[in-house]
């Protein structure tokens, strides 16, 4: 008896291992002393890390250490399937050059409360070059730890070998003119071979860049004349929500876009963001960036990113009562959209508000509440931010490709597209 409860204690154990071993990979922060890790196409202020294979694109990684110690930090480069899953290629089928470097480029804050050093680099370069396309993961570690990532940047090389049309309607299946908007998509595989496109094209849909409800396993509709059509598909419906809320302290000087007030405590600045209410009745326009956020410091003489300061950022949510049956997340790319503990509000009853303390580094920033609810995913806005067909998000379509005898997803297209607003 007791050695079929241990064999049963390792299938579980093992079982559990495996199935962390094959989690998707996410852009997120694992050290507690790292902070802003920001990715995207160098000269490009809102891109999402995208570069096209062989082309003159760099990606630039950025990101603080906050002290001014001496540290040694070093990235290593990865190759994933379309799932954000570890591929099968090896590094030399993947990769021109060496598979990881050392980061030499950085900088110690200036006159900043906070100290920190800042770190970059740049991918491709000198050392490291892309071979083939697909889904990318950086791991950067310090003191030649890779077990130990500090952080991890996922980012996407691709080769445009297909044509994508993707449109954006409020006449969905389940509504119409209401809550919810209907993503078309309609992939062109003209002076492309594939050989069996129903079952070696993949696509995968990102709305504002959230991986809580991206969708795949999409099927086509149809296939003709070399065209994937993906029409009326219930996957693709995706709550309309609202333009996201912004706030801007790149001055303490004087109170931004969002601000109630500035306030001094030991010495220390705060942020005291104006309190938030849930969003009722009739869809209202504003101008976003779909979540992004910007590092920027008015005051600033060289270089924002090593002069602008971090400050306590107090986010307020008013609420009658809480939430029984879920939890109220702030989101954004500022926290790579994730929800976990971090980012999850805390009811405060004597005050009837969510409440929630980030420590930000000064510049514009986007955010939402998201609602989760018991034992579900994804989130939702209907809760807190109301939803709108008008409301004008951001899709991207990315069209992956594994030819028969394959080992890893080719990605062969990219689209992105923004619901006008209009029907």
């Amino acid at each position: 008896m007791q050695t079929r409860r241990l064999i049963i204690l390792l299938i579980l154990i093992c079982g559990r291992l495996v199935s962390h071993g094959t989690e998707p990979l996410r852009t997120r922060i694992f050290a507690p002393n790292i902070k802003s890790l920001i990715a995207g196409v160098e000269g490009e202020k809102y891109s999402l890390p995208h570069i096209a294979l062989g082309s003159d694109q760099v990606l630039g990684i950025r990101f603080d250490e906050m002290s001014h110690d001496t540290r040694t930090f070093s990235y290593r480069v990865l190759h994933c399937n379309a799932d954000w899953t570890p591929s099968e290629l090896t590094s030399s089928e993947y990769l021109e050059g060496f598979t990881n470097a050392d980061i030499t480029t950085f900088e110690r804050s200036m006159n900043t409360a906070y100290l920190y050093t800042h770190y970059r680099f740049t991918l491709p370069n000198g050392d490291i070059r892309f071979k083939v396309s697909g889904n990318y993961l950086v791991q950067i570690y310090e003191d030649n730890r890779q077990d130990h990532p500090s952080a991890q940047v996922c980012f996407v090389v691709y080769d445009p070998k297909v044509g994508i049309d993707a449109a954006i309607r409020p006449n969905t299946d389940t509504e119409i003119n209401g809550r919810y908007q209907q993503l078309d998509i309609t992939v062109n595989l003209s002076g492309y071979y594939v050989r069996e496109p129903m079952n070696e094209i993949k696509l995968v849909v990102r709305q504002n860049n959230r991986t809580d409800n991206e969708v795949t396993g999409l099927r086509p509709t149809s296939f003709a004349g070399n065209r994937l059509m993906y029409t009326n598909n219930r996957s693709l419906i995706f709550e309309g929500g609202s333009e996201f809320r912004s706030f801007d302290f790149s001055s303490v000087y004087a109170a931004g876009r969002g601000i109630e007030e500035v306030t001094i405590h030991n010495q220390q600045a705060e942020v005291w963001l104006v309190a938030d209410k849930v969003r009722r009745g009739a869809y209202e326009f504003d101008f976003d960036v779909n979540g992004r956020f910007l590092i920027h410091h008015q005051e600033a003489f060289y270089d924002p990113h090593t002069e602008a300061d971090y400050l306590p950022v107090h986010f307020r949510l008013l609420a009658p009562q809480p939430f029984f049956d879920g939890w109220v997340y702030i989101g954004g790319e500022f926290n790579y959209n994730r929800m976990d503990q971090s980012a999850r509000m805390n009811y405060n009853n004597d005050r009837k508000q969510y409440e929630q303390t980030i420590l930000l580094k000064q510049g514009g920033y986007n955010y939402q509440y998201r609602f989760v609810p018991k034992g579900q995913q994804p989130a939702t806005l209907m809760r807190t931010e109301g939803s709108y067909w008008q409301t004008r998000n951001e899709y991207t379509v990315y069209v992956y490709h594994r030819p028969w005898g394959e080992r890893y997803d080719k990605l062969i297209g990219i689209r992105t597209v923004t619901n006008t607003g209009t029907d």
